[in-house]
Order: C-alpha cells, then structure tokens, then sequence
C-alpha cells in the first residue's frame, strides 16, 4: 500500500506547495493566456499532473492510471449524463416551435426596461440555468433581449450580471452533485448551506440589476416588480435546496418568480417607462397565443418537475436504487494509505463507483424529454436524431467534464490536493475569506461552477478539517461564491458577444464593464462567509 507524501520536495511545504500548483497554473494559463479551448486545456493540465504524481509524488502508476479513469467515469456518469439529458430536452422544445411560444409569452408584458431585464434576464434567465445551462441562458436571454431593443451590448451585460444566483444549481443540480462526489460530503448539507448562501444572492441580484440600470431613485419606481422576483425566487430556492435536494431548485424557483412577475405586471406597471440611451427601434408586431398553446409549450418542463419529484419520492427512490450498481475501482480501492495531519490516524483511501443509471437524475429528464417528445407529436426518429445532434454537440464539453475530474481526482488520489490544502490552512482566522476567492476564481479561470467544485472542492475540505471549520460551509461557499465569476470567464463573455451579433472585438470591453460587479459581489459573499463561520455556525449544516 502507497502512502501519500505531502511535502515531497525536500520536505518542505513551500516547494511542494509550488510544484503541486503547477498543473492548476497550467489550466489557468492555458485558457486565460493561451486561449485554447477547454478541453485542451484540461488535458495538458492532466498529463502535467501525472508526471508530477509519479515523478514527484512517487505515486506508482498504475493507482495514477486508475484515479484517473474513476474520475474521468465519474465526469461521464453521472454528470455527463444529466447535461445530455437537460439538452435533448431542451433541444426537444425548441425543434418542436414550442420554445418560441415561451420567449413570446414571456417577452410582451412589458415596454420597461427595468422590468424586461428582471423578467427576462434574472427569471427567464434562471429558468434554462436550471434546464440546461453550460452557457444557454447568457445566450439565449441576451438574443431575446436585443429583438426587444436592448443594445446588443447591454443586452449582453445584463444577462452576464443576471446569470449568477441560479448557476451553482445549473442543469439539474450539477455542480452540487458533482461537489459532493469530489468531497465525499452529503449532497442534501451541501445543497442547503449552498442554498442558504444563494438564496442571499438571489435576493440582492434583481435590485442591484435595476440599480445599475436606473440608479437608486428609478429603482424603487418598480420596487413591486424586484421584491415580487427576488423574494419569491430566494424563498422558493431557499425551500427546495433544505427540503428536496438540488435537483428542481433553480427549476422551480425561476418558474415560482416568473409566475410572480407575470402576476404583479398584470396589475401593476410603473408610472413612467424607462428606457436606455442606447436602445435600438424594433418592430412592435408581437404574436399572441392561447392558454392552451403556452401550457402546451411549457409542457415539456411541467413533464420534467412531474418526473424529478417523482425520482425523489422515497418509495419510488428506494425501488430505482435496488437495481444500481456499485463496485470498487480495481487497482484504486483502498490502496493508498492517507496519513496526518490530513486525517487524524492513517487510514486507506476508498474508492467506490457507484451506477445508479435508473434512479440517476439525468434519466428522469431523459424520460420526461422522450416523454415530451411524444405528447408534442415528434417522430421516434426525429428524437433518435436529436440524441445524435446533442451527443455531436457535447462531445468536446464532456471532454471537458472527462479531463477536468479526471485531473481532480489525480490530485486527490495523489496528495497534490492535501499539499495545497496544508498551504492554504496557513492563512488561519482569514481562510473562510481566501475560501469564498477561491471559488471565484475557479469559476472565472475555468467558465464552470462544476468545474471549479470538483478542481477545489477537496482543497477546501482538507484546508477546513486542518483549521476547524465546518467543511460543508468552505465547499458551499466554492460553489455560491463562484457564481460571481461567471459573469466575467472568458467563455460566458464570448457565448453573450456572439449571441447577440457583436464583433468579437467588444469581449474586451464587456470585461472590463463586468469586472468591478464581479469583484464587488464576490468581496460581499466573502463577507458573508466569514459571518458563517464565525458569527453564525450554528446555521451550517454538518456533512
């Protein structure tokens, strides 16, 4: 049995610190310097790694070889497989029509630009966030809101900003689920301390929206409309991430909000229209539809919250998890002894991959997207092809997803984790602070809340047992605090440019106009962190 060596340059912390660094620095430059897509990003990333495991590290290879194949697996299944699934869906209502019955329904309730961006930006926004995300939320609110009037550039920084409270909740759950496999903590604490943070966040994001619009004053002209959104959203998240899980939080919190902006504009509009200098003259020709024809529209997501609650309901739960299987990595399981100050006495490193391909998310929106699919009157080969076209469309993402845990769980596996973990622990009171950074860096380094959970996710377990805080708290915070930097990757930049039709040119301005929001919101949840960890402990989930 191997056992780990945290500090195995000389020694010493620093060096080994430096050297565990290097393929994170790797990934960063490669993307933020060099450019290269992800995914070959994450790869030279994870080739750096290995060298580093077995040549400094003295990991024996083939341990090496099998962290790398249980994480890469783990990436496929079960993450991977809950993004193809929310496409197909996806997929499924745009090329039945269905989806421009929703924009259309959605997008004439008001002239107020205040209120089409808590609306469609915030509402809407949150809504695909929850469906699908990897970047179709920015893409997709951005275009409505530019055939709206909205500048194209301003169409695309609202949408930026819009796109951070539901984002650690993401395609069904996603970075949640996949922070817990990394970390080994309970999905249900992890999901409501992540949660109770984002709630917070929801609550601020419509205001401060508005504020940047319009300043204070014009603000509170719609302060109905914001408090409708934001209250309704936070509570809604809030309930869902204590009580059911990750899954449907975003999902039904947007959907709750978007119920309660239609409800107030029915009988409510500001005084005064506001609009934006730079607004731009569009048609006013706007289709109508029935009652019938929005609910048949909507359909396809009434098939999934019915399937998701029906996959949580205990009885059936239990019944869907008595056929998955479960076994131990071959050559990985328990044959890497972790040792002090990382754990309290040496003890083997589990590794156990689990398949639960019945009762897994993912096929519960699979179902409710063929499900979906017939109600809408497509062709079983029109479905077939769909599969196709999104398994074609995802292959370089789930690359992607493939490397980047792949890499996550070489670290793990190999002690490069616990390195940076000890380092970081030098930061001591100030750590829940440098904890809510790290997060938001990840996210804006890598453009992916669940990417940056499964890089960090251990780093900030391990660095939270060496200083006595609760784990869940630091892990939570990676994901919540990360959303801030969403809006300021260089992916979600480029997916909002083209969106909207600018040149590509305006990336770097976008930059730098999101940049200050970003920093100002991530300073704030990193305040609140610390108001956690040392305030108000007792309202942290234990893992």
């Amino acid at each position: 049995m191997w056992e780990q060596d945290y500090m195995p340059v000389a020694g010493n912390l620093l060096y080994s610190t430096l050297v565990a660094a290097v393929p994170l620095v790797i990934l960063f430059y490669m993307l933020g310097v060099k450019r290269k897509p992800s995914w070959i990003a994450g790869l030279s990333a994870l080739g750096v790694a290995l060298v580093l495991a077995v040549g400094i590290y003295g990991m024996p290879a083939p341990q090496a070889g099998a962290s790398m194949v249980y994480g890469a697996a783990f990436g496929l299944f079960p993450i991977g497989w809950i993004v193809i699934a929310s496409l197909i869906l996806y997929r499924v209502t745009v090329d039945t029509g269905k989806f421009e019955i929703i924009k259309d329904s959605i997008g004439s309730l008001s002239d107020d630009r205040r209120l089409q961006a808590i609306l469609i930006g915030f509402a809407f926004g949150a809504f695909i966030e929850g469906a699908a995300g990897f970047g179709t939320p920015v893409a997709v609110a951005a275009a409505m809101l530019t055939g709206l009037g909205f500048s194209p550039f301003y169409a695309a920084f609202i949408c930026l900003l819009a796109n951070t409270a539901p984002v650690a909740f993401g395609s069904l759950g996603i970075p949640v689920v996949t922070l817990s496999g990394v970390t080994g903590l309970d999905e249900g604490a992890l999901s409501s301390m992540t949660g109770r943070l984002c709630a917070l966040i929801a609550i601020i994001i419509p205001a401060y929206m508005v504020v940047v619009m319009s300043g204070f004053k014009r603000a509170f002209e719609v302060l109905p409309a914001i408090l409708a959104c934001s209250v309704t959203f936070a509570g809604v998240l809030f309930y869902v991430t204590n009580t059911q899980g990750p899954d449907l939080a975003v999902i039904l919190a947007s959907i709750a909000a978007l119920a309660a902006l239609v409800l107030v504009m029915k009988v409510w509009q500001p005084s005064q229209i506001f609009r934006l200098e730079d607004d731009v003259e569009v048609s006013a020709t706007r289709k109508t539809h029935t009652t019938g024809e929005v609910v048949s529209a909507w359909s396809p997501y009434i098939l999934l919250v019915a399937f998701v609650l029906a996959w949580r309901y205990p009885p059936i739960q239990a019944a869907l998890n008595s056929v998955a299987g479960s076994f131990p990595v071959p050559g990985l399981h328990e044959t890497i002894m972790r040792v002090p100050p990382i754990t309290p006495d040496p003890s083997p490193y589990a590794a156990v991959y689990g398949f639960p391909w019945l009762s897994a998310a993912g096929t519960s929106c699979f179902l409710s997207a063929f499900a979906a699919s017939l109600l809408l009157g497509m062709s079983p080969g029109k479905f077939v092809g769909i599969v196709g076209a999104v398994l074609k469309q995802l292959s370089k993402p789930l690359l992607t997803i493939a490397s980047v845990l792949a890499l996550a769980f070489l670290m793990n596996y190999g002690g490069m984790t616990s390195t940076l973990g000890l380092a970081f622990a030098a930061t001591g009171s100030l750590y829940p602070f440098f904890s809510a950074m790290l997060g938001w860096t990840g996210v804006f380094l890598t453009g992916s809340d669940t990417s940056s959970n499964a890089l960090f996710g251990t780093l900030q377990v391990v660095t939270a047992n060496a200083l006595g805080l609760n784990p869940v708290l630091t892990a939570s915070t990676n994901a919540a605090t990360g959303v801030m930097g969403k809006m300021i990757s260089l992916q979600s930049i480029a997916v909002a440019v083209a969106a909207t039709g600018m040149a590509s040119s305006q990336e770097g301005r976008l930059f730098r106009v999101t940049l200050k929001h970003s920093i100002i919101l991530a300073l704030f949840m990193a305040g609140v962190t610390m108001l956690f960890a040392y305030v108000l402990p007792q309202f942290v989930p234990q893992g």
